[in-house]
């Protein structure tokens, strides 16, 4: 008879075994099981995992349909299992239809409630397929480098980027997360590593009178963001203006969660973990206290988020002016921080000791810890998905265009435990749900959704974002035959036609560094190759930019882009680094301050951008390839 842990482990979505980006096997140890159990908040114990199963057994019994199911929103629906039932269908409006047996009608787009005495069941109900966009451009660039002298570029510098680049004929203007951070920490700057992914960054929020810049050739967080976060404190009135409280009363209970927490952080400290054990439930008598007493602090983090809100409606506004079809080209984590707002106001939904990761590749023997907190797949089921409905709503309220971080994890997801001796494993994911959620938030936005794909890809997963209509990555320095003697790259007319692509990312050496083979240089100095290692990566390199630079004609950046405007993708993206002829890449992926990263300022005032000849070379070859 098997193990009923293993059972209970199976049905939870852990995967028995898996193979590596190396080809080998790994199976599923009963340490890492048990882990991942313990993780959804499942019972180890043999005998209480078989009542734990036993139980949900009974509860499948008494349903007649699955607890969630994909429909498409574009005919009528019947659903044989209802016939003689009488059911209530709430919808996501706030609507309610009641029936009888198997014929529901016509549904609105949305994700609804369908129950009956004993169960109920979510209905998401999504276009089949998201149109593909047609031909075109744009820049990807860092909101944080804007600034000048030192300074966290700002909302308004973005504003400024926007009307020059979209005067100069880009579609779009893409940036890192701008999810909310921990203001009260300075060292805290990874956008991937945010505290809440369905609230915004308040960090480049403009004060109504700027502290003075820093100075200096590095974004100097230290020194800027306390003093941007005291002007601003200098502002708050305790009304927070006209239009403020009005606006304040229809964002409800979770955002007054999210502000709370957030005044909390200003008395103990930015990371819930390390509070006092009473100030770690959002529903105790102490936080209960602590908002009475504290509501000044609580509205001034209400507020916060309400100035980025109208500076990113402010962006959109300059956005649709210059004619750009998209606008912001917005970004979403793939993870949150443990110790952020997003899992102290909701503990339930994520995953607790484990981080998301990667397994074992070639580059890394042990794998990747990412410290980042998973959402449990069985929550969301549970909730019918409005979490991450949320997440992508608040996102889209502001972008026509949107990227999902490592979108890998829409089909499985790498659950590292904090016990290095333990081994890491994948959790099935919903896939055919959170891409249904997908498509329902881009449909209501008219926006189009781009998926990072890159790495260990699952079979099937590409030809589940194409039947989507969401797009994938094609990253230049990526597309070549790995396993050839001698570097092959592909040529422009075999890239895939749904793609935005691109030469790099913010994780990848910018064109002029991978030519010289600066990030190279950097893994030897910082020991993470020998010299040996080096030369070989090196020769490597020097073989990789001699077959790029024949395909595509010439080793300036203007031949890159002429190359990629000629790719059948519909979408490309080019690298402002590219376009300054920067060596150096905004992020070097495995370190944190061994490497300047999220630090360098473009050097470059934003509304000037447009303006570059690069930025004319660029927009002239793209429109000449018909973008």
């Amino acid at each position: 008879m098997s193990d009923p842990r293993d059972q209970l482990a199976a049905r939870l979505g852990v995967v028995a075994s898996y193979k590596d980006q190396v080809g080998a096997h790994h199976d599923l140890t009963p340490a890492s099981r048990d882990a991942m159990l313990v993780a959804m908040g499942a019972p180890t114990d043999a005998e209480a995992a078989a009542s734990l199963l036993d139980r949900l057994r009974a509860e499948d019994a008494l349903r007649p349909v699955p607890p969630w199911m994909v429909i498409s929103s574009e005919r009528a629906h019947e659903i044989d299992a209802l016939d003689g039932i009488d059911w209530l269908l709430d919808f996501d409006d706030g609507g309610r239809r009641d029936g009888y047996g198997r014929t529901l009608g016509d549904l609105p787009m949305g994700i609804h409630r369908l129950s009956a005495p004993g169960w109920h069941a979510w209905l998401l109900s999504a276009p089949p397929k998201l149109d593909l966009p047609k031909p075109g451009w744009g820049i990807t660039l860092p909101l944080y480098g804007l600034g000048q002298d030192g300074r966290v570029g700002s909302y308004g510098d973005l504003g400024a980027a926007v009307a020059s680049l979209g005067a100069a004929g880009a579609d779009f203007v893409g940036v890192n997360p701008i999810h909310a951070g921990f203001p009260t920490d300075a060292s805290a700057i990874s956008p991937y590593s945010p505290s809440h992914r369905g609230r915004l960054s308040t960090l480049h929020v403009d004060p109504a009178s700027p502290p003075p810049a820093p100075g200096g050739p590095m974004v100097d967080y230290a020194v800027d963001q306390p003093a941007r976060l005291a002007a601003l404190r200098q502002e708050w009135t305790g009304d927070g203006g006209p239009g403020f409280q009005d606006w304040r009363v229809l964002q409800g209970a979770d955002f007054e969660r999210f502000a709370l927490h957030q005044a909390l952080a200003d008395t103990l400290g930015p990371y819930w973990t390390a509070w006092p054990e009473a100030y770690r439930n959002p529903g105790s008598p102490e936080v209960r206290a602590f908002a009475h007493d504290h509501a000044d602090a609580v509205g001034f983090h209400a507020w916060l988020q309400w100035r980025a809100e109208m500076s990113l409606a402010q962006v959109a506004r300059k956005a649709d002016a210059a004619g750009m079809r998209f606008g912001l080209y917005l970004d979403l984590a793939v993870g949150t921080h443990p110790s952020g707002a997003e899992t102290w106001a909701d503990p339930k939904l994520f995953a607790r000791g484990v981080s998301l990761g990667a397994p074992p590749d070639a580059f890394t023997a042990n794998g990747q810890s990412w410290g980042l907190a998973p959402m449990r797949p069985d929550t969301l089921a549970e909730r019918g998905f409005a979490p991450l409905a949320a997440i992508l709503r608040e996102q889209l309220s502001h972008a026509r265009l949107l990227r999902i971080d490592h979108i890998l994890g829409f089909e499985r997801a790498f659950w590292v435990p904090d016990d290095p001796a333990i081994p890491g494993a994948y959790i099935r994911m919903p896939r055919d749900a959170l891409l249904a959620v997908a498509r329902i938030e881009a449909a209501r936005a008219g926006a189009t959704i781009v998926g990072e794909d890159l790495g260990n890809i699952p079979d099937g997963l590409h030809d589940a974002l194409e039947a989507s209509g969401l797009l994938g990555c094609r990253v230049a320095q990526f597309m070549q035959d790995w396993d050839a003697a001698v570097p092959r790259f592909t040529p422009a007319k075999e890239y895939d036609e749904h793609a935005l692509t691109s030469f790099g990312t913010h994780d990848l050496p910018t064109w002029e560094g991978w030519k010289a083979g600066r990030d190279l240089e950097w893994r030897r100095d910082l020991g993470d190759m020998d010299d040996d290692a080096f030369e070989k990566a090196r020769a490597r390199r020097r073989d990789e930019v001699a077959a790029l630079v024949t395909l595509i004609g010439g080793d300036s950046a203007e031949y890159l882009h002429r190359f990629l405007a000629d790719t059948p993708s519909c979408l490309v993206a080019v690298q402002i680094e590219d376009l300054l002829g920067q060596i150096e890449q905004p992020n070097l992926p495995g370190t944190i301050f061994e490497h300047p990263n999220w630090r360098r300022s473009l050097g470059v005032a934003a509304d000037a951008l447009g303006s570059l000849d690069a930025v004319r070379a660029v927009a002239e070859s793209m429109q000449n390839a018909r973008r």
